[in-house]
């Protein structure tokens, strides 16, 4: 064998040899690839996951806030409603010219005249001084006080009093029927 065959030989068996090795390096660049495009995709999939269920829960949380929001504005605009109602009552009841007015009054001194004798005081308010002069009977008509309308009746120690003004009744009547009023107003 001569120096060249040898050469030759070596130069084969270096070049299969690097043949082999670029052969093995490039399956396993291949296997390397496959499996960073693998966790890639797992990735991918989970990163989609965990956003599509955060976009779930953000739209529930916007939605409830939106919700919330609504009610909270409905409330308002019924609370306003109501108050408006209440104030359209109390500017009416305080209205002398009140369709009804002596015949309230007459009802409530009925009433008096069966809590109280004819030494109670009538305290009335200024609007309704005059009626309620005239049917006072025999009691005593006092100081006047602030009011829609009405009076109070008053022992004559003052130790006991009774509320008979327009305002005190339709405070309690408004309380007492505010679910009913609701109703009416709202269904």
């Amino acid at each position: 064998m001569t120096l060249e065959t040898l050469a030759k030989d070596i130069a084969k068996s270096a070049e299969a040899e690097a043949s082999a090795m670029v052969k093995a390096a490039n399956s396993e660049a291949k296997a390397i690839l496959a499996e960073a495009n693998e966790k890639a995709g797992t990735i991918r999939s989970e990163a989609s996951a965990r956003t599509e269920r955060e976009a779930i829960q953000i739209a529930r949380e916007v939605v409830a806030s939106a919700r919330q929001a609504n009610q909270k504005e409905i409330l308002i605009a019924r609370r306003k409603v109501l108050d408006e109602t209440f104030q359209s009552t109390s500017d009416e009841l305080g209205n002398p010219k009140l369709s009804g007015r002596a015949s309230l009054l007459k009802t409530l001194m009925a009433k008096a005249d069966k809590i109280g004798g004819n030494d109670y005081t009538i305290r009335p308010v200024e609007l309704d001084r005059k009626s309620l002069s005239e049917i006072a009977g025999k009691r005593t008509i006092g100081e006047p006080i602030v009011g829609l309308g009405g009076f109070v009746l008053e022992s004559p120690d003052g130790s006991v009093s009774y509320d008979m003004r327009f305002d005190t009744l339709l405070e309690s009547t408004w309380s007492g029927k505010l679910a009913e009023i609701n109703s009416i107003l709202f269904d």
